[in-house]
């Protein structure tokens, strides 16, 4: 099968008879084969229904239904699990992604060997204020902490190579940070493409401003996961070995200074406080390491590595 094109969605039955219309038409006069994996993410309209009757007149067409929402990270990553095609395209579900880049998007999978590709909404009709000024703040931090160069984190249309998809796991709102979960697996060659930004033709956003503290949030966690999450003694160490060596430090030089000085008086000196508290966390976060690395050890997946090849095996 050529392409997968999946399609997270919440109460969007006004939209999805439209776009998949438009997205039929575009693999067809390509002639690509193709599926839709349509990813009803607890909808309380119509959607379930009418993806139902979407099915039954086109057998390309295919669902999922969650009981309750869960969210688009969990909804990208149960329809990676189900999808069969070679390159793998996601879009949203509410006519603001056009169809029409799926073939370029493909192309640049099969013909210039690119592992994923991001589209980048250039030209926006969102609201400035709300979403595009707090949307460039969050892209520069992302592409900054994960040193991948790309302007919009968080565009749905975006195009993989197979084993991409199959070899990460989206999960809590990891969605905005599909190319670093990439990166971190392994798979180093990720490109960018303008695409169209459409107007929302039907319903409203169902993404609040809390997205966007819940955005950075998330950004601090896969920084440190994907950094230190088979070793996290090597961070909590690090900071609990400075730490208590700045406490350890400040205690003797006041013990000598008792030594040295008769009426040298420790506790009326903030420095002595100072260097318990400096030693008291530097032993947290030594016992919070020890902590960490008993439970990664314990773990059913502490030893599981994405392997690219075996050979002879």
């Amino acid at each position: 099968m050529d392409i997968s094109i999946v399609v997270p969605l919440l109460n969007e039955a006004e939209s999805l008879p439209e776009l998949c219309a438009w997205i039929e038409r575009v693999v067809t006069e390509n002639h690509l084969s193709y599926e839709i994996m349509l990813v009803d993410d607890g909808s309380t309209d119509e959607s379930w229904e009418v993806i139902e009757k979407l099915s039954r007149s086109n057998s390309h067409i295919k669902g999922i239904r969650f009981q309750r929402n869960y969210g688009k990270s969990a909804a990208l990553n149960e329809g990676f699990k189900a999808v069969k095609g070679d390159v793998i395209i996601t879009m949203d579900a509410d006519m603001q992604d056009s169809p029409d880049e799926i073939p370029e998007l493909r192309r640049m999978i099969t013909e210039e060997g690119y592992d994923m590709v991001s589209g980048w909404k250039k030209k926006r009709f969102d609201n400035a204020l709300t979403k595009n000024i707090p949307s460039k703040i969050f892209n520069a931090a992302a592409s900054w902490s994960s040193g991948i160069k790309l302007h919009d984190f968080n565009c749905g249309l975006k195009s993989y190579k197979r084993k991409v998809v199959k070899s990460i796991e989206v999960y809590g709102e990891m969605h905005r940070y599909i190319p670093v979960l990439a990166k971190w697996a392994g798979f180093r060659k990720i490109g960018e493409k303008v695409v169209e930004h459409r107007a929302r033709k039907y319903g409203t956003t169902k993404f609040g401003w809390e997205r966007f503290v819940n955005g950075f949030l998330d950004l601090a966690t896969i920084s440190f996961v994907s950094k230190f999450g088979k070793r996290p003694m090597h961070f909590f160490g690090l900071w609990g070995t400075l730490f208590f060596l700045v406490g350890f430090i400040m205690g003797l030089y006041l013990v000598i200074s008792k030594l040295a000085v008769t009426d040298f008086t420790l506790t009326n000196k903030p420095a002595f406080y100072l260097a318990m508290t400096t030693s008291i966390i530097g032993m947290q976060l030594f016992l919070a390491g020890f902590i960490a690395e008993l439970i990664n050890r314990n773990a059913p997946e502490r030893n599981v590595y994405l392997i690219d090849q075996k050979l002879g095996i």
